[in-house]
């Protein structure tokens, strides 16, 4: 999850193929939310067993809108209601408006909202559900969820332990797997020789961990500091962590971490450790132009699974009146999941949440068909008959047996002198299945 400038252009793409060492780590991630709700009204499918026929698609929607990870709901949230519009001015499912219930499943600090958030949105008898953002609270909610046929699908939970995880769950980002192994290869390729790691102890920062430094240390990079040390999430005073990667003479510092992110860099700062030479993960690729001094951070680099979003994706998100607050990170996955899920229940004639499972491997283009790149276009062909591919937001490949894209983006996003992330370019890859 990281911070997608605004006024950043449009990426020239450069393909990387994924492959060899560099695909084989297995990593983990998370992000959050906390408890709301709006107005949706109710499906016909029942709660309990999400399988009778119904033309009224209710979507659920589970965002961080408190915690360590509020400020990735914006684009979400954003993502959504132009989903909605979308949807609903080219005729809306089967006939109907879609309609919206919503919760704050706040981070994984508070497990007790993550699953009173997931049964309020259950309670609504929602058709899909899109979110959790975080792999610690899908880790949370999911079995609720699934085990009542109601598909779900994640546009940043990134472990690498869910590809598989039950066959209503979906997701339009790739597993750590691929963010992993292309960080691994920038640090490597930067000549860095001595790698120190600030890490939370989170499922989805060792997990991260895991991968970058597998990656990184095949290709002869060195472990200084970090490879098994962590620090708690709730963790708020870096002066002892910041001293010891000082004193282990690395040449670069890579940090995973969320919003512990900003006292942790005025820590290594204040101990002279080498600002320049920074890595992020998505987690943390954001703008600190009002947290830290001009130029601190410049040079330093992160990553973020997804493309970049088009200047027109990114005006059309602010057209819904959400304050972006400076990042699009997930909106473009957001997007695309509601979108997909609706062309699910539109091909299988249903919005029930059996028929939209069973359909969306084909509207992503698992079975081929005409490509398609939005919701009224994709309707007009399967009205036709046709069998589609939808082409959005994301640039992601069809839902592979694993329901993970088929292929992936990962952006790198190089630090300017203002401390804020700009795009520099993308590795693609496919997703491994095994």
């Amino acid at each position: 999850m990281v911070i997608r400038m605004k006024h950043i252009n449009m990426r020239s793409m450069r393909k990387l193929s994924i492959t060899t060492t560099a695909m084989v780590a297995a990593a983990v991630m998370s992000l959050a939310g906390c408890g709301s709700s709006s107005s949706g009204s109710s499906s016909s499918a029942s709660a309990s067993d999400s399988s009778a026929k119904t033309t009224k698609f209710v979507l659920g929607g589970l965002w961080p809108e408190t915690g360590s990870l509020a400020y990735l709901a914006p684009p979400e949230l954003a993502a959504e209601k132009l989903a909605v519009k979308d949807i609903n001015d080219a005729g809306g499912v089967l006939g109907n408006d879609v309609t919206t219930v919503d919760a704050d499943t706040s981070d994984a600090d508070h497990a007790d909202q993550n699953t009173s958030a997931a049964q309020s949105v259950l309670s609504k008898n929602p058709s899909f559900i899109i979110g959790p953002a975080s792999s610690s609270v899908v880790k949370n909610t999911y079995k609720s969820i699934t085990s009542q046929n109601i598909p779900m699908l994640s546009m940043g939970a990134t472990s690498a332990s869910f590809s598989g995880l039950s066959d209503y769950f979906f997701r339009t980002v790739a597993p750590d797997t691929v963010q992993g192994a292309v960080l691994g290869n920038v640090i490597a390729q930067d000549g860095v020789q001595k790698l120190a790691v600030a890490v939370f102890n989170d499922e989805y920062g060792t997990g991260l961990r895991d991968t970058i430094i597998k990656t990184a240390g095949e290709a002869g990079v060195d472990v200084v500091y970090g490879e098994k040390d962590t620090f708690d999430p709730t963790e708020t005073n870096f002066a002892s962590i910041a001293t010891a990667i000082k004193a282990s003479d690395a040449d670069a510092t890579l940090v995973i971490a969320f919003d512990q992110t900003k006292p942790l860099l005025k820590a290594l700062a204040s101990a002279g450790v080498d600002m320049h030479k920074l890595y992020f993960v998505d987690g943390n690729t954001s703008d600190y132009s009002s947290e830290l001094d001009a130029g601190l951070l410049e040079g330093s680099k992160g990553t973020i699974p997804g493309t970049n979003p088009s200047d027109d994706f990114v005006k059309r998100l602010e057209s819904t009146g959400v304050d972006l607050k400076n990042t699009t990170t997930y909106g473009a996955e957001t997007y695309d999941g509601i979108i997909l899920a609706a062309l699910a229940a539109q091909k299988g004639g249903s919005a029930d949440g059996k028929t939209i499972q069973a359909n969306m491997a084909a509207v992503s283009g698992a079975n081929g068909g005409e490509k398609c790149d939005s919701y009224k276009a994709c309707v007009a062909l399967l009205k036709d008959g046709k069998e589609i591919q939808y082409s959005g937001q994301t640039g992601i490949g069809p839902f592979n047996k694993n329901n993970d894209p088929s292929s992936a983006n990962i952006g790198v996003y190089t630090f300017d002198g203002d401390n804020k992330p700009v795009f520099d370019h993308t590795q693609s890859g496919d997703v491994p299945t095994d």
